[in-house]
């Protein structure tokens, strides 16, 4: 086991089993989330468990939600118990440390691992943008990114992809970080909070915690979907040797994604119902506007299949950041056979 696989594993050991976090919405409205796990029923009989770990709770990831209200997991045999792990790195923890058989978040982890001699393989894509948005009670509309000179950014720590994101977009506009703008770190879920509290100009977001800003008088100042375009934001990722004994589980879970995906961009009043019930103590209006910029900007995957183009503005970003070398070829790492047979199957 080398030293960073370790590293994984010692973050992780902590949060693999805790129930869902406060998301950020919930904290830019001052409430808390309450578990879709544990609102469930006791196991089906006849269904596979499956173990699986999200990083943040958060409607990136509105297409899981969907597939769990619309029973699609159920339906293809999946008993699904959710967590939430607190942050990317956190989530992939629990797949090496054995406490959850998948975990969607940012990808590059499952690419780190690969790198430094660990296992991991994605096997689908949940979130195709960058679902993150620059959001601000003070700034007016940014066209360039040379307009964040000066300003205070609050992120989620490094590795998490809105730190990324926004230290990218610095650097290439030939900003230094900590010279020329500060990026200011804080948990996962709290960048919103903080930002209204006064700690930044501007905060890096996902929602619905930027449409419950919104509703507090914030606005939306820029848009990294269209500025990053396709992209890998959000993968599921799983060992090999998860894949070896039960592939039926892996085809099945991806399959339900795939069906899920397509159904959330078919019925869109669903979508905002699963939201409602998603995020239960923000204004239904709110969330509704929240799953409107979703669609809007095609930040969901509308497939679970992972295409080249998406995978490679992912790794373009995490080569120049240094936290990827990139040295792990497409179709080692991405396995797209479970994605192409649900794709084949629902057509």
């Amino acid at each position: 086991m080398t030293d960073f696989v370790r590293h994984f594993l010692d973050v992780g050991s902590g949060v693999s089993r805790r129930n869902f976090l406060t998301g950020s919405a919930a904290i830019a409205g001052g409430v808390a989330l309450a578990p879709l796990a544990a609102s469930r029923p006791a196991r089906a009989a006849g269904l596979k468990e499956v173990r699986f770990s999200e990083a943040v709770h958060n409607l990136g990831y509105i297409n899981l939600y969907v597939g769990m209200h619309a029973k699609i997991f159920e339906k293809n045999g999946l008993d699904m118990k959710i967590s939430a792990a607190g942050g990317d790195t956190q989530t992939f923890a629990a797949v090496l440390g054995g406490s959850a058989d998948f975990a969607i978040g940012d990808a590059t982890m499952a690419q780190i691992s690969r790198e430094n001699g660990g296992p991991g393989v994605v096997v689908g894509t949940v979130v195709q943008r960058a679902h993150y948005f620059g959001v601000s009670k003070t700034l007016k509309p940014i066209a360039d990114p040379k307009d964040f000179k000066g300003l205070k950014i609050v992120t989620s720590p490094e590795p998490n992809t809105n730190f990324s994101v926004a230290k990218r977009l610095l650097e290439k506009a030939g900003l230094k970080v900590g010279v020329d703008a500060t990026i200011v770190p804080v948990n996962p879920g709290t960048e919103i909070a903080a930002m209204l509290a006064g700690q930044a100009d501007i905060a890096i977001a996902y929602q619905p915690s930027v449409a419950a800003a919104e509703a507090q008088g914030a606005n939306v100042v820029f848009d990294f979907s269209t500025y990053i375009g396709p992209f890998c934001n959000t993968g599921i990722m799983v060992l090999p040797t998860t894949i070896q004994k039960d592939p039926q589980m892996v085809q099945a879970l991806v399959t339900s994604f795939e069906e899920a995906s397509r159904k959330t961009y078919a019925d869109p009043a669903f979508a905002k119902e699963v939201a409602r019930k998603e995020f239960p103590d923000l204004p239904g209006e709110v969330v509704d506007k929240a799953i409107d910029a979703e669609l809007k900007y095609l930040i969901p995957a509308q497939s679970v299949v992972t295409k080249q183009d998406q995978w490679k503005n992912l790794m373009d970003m995490q080569v120049y950041l240094g936290n990827a070398k990139g040295s792990i070829a497409f179709d080692q790492i991405i396995d797209n056979s479970f994605a192409d047979k649900a794709v084949a199957s629902l057509k």
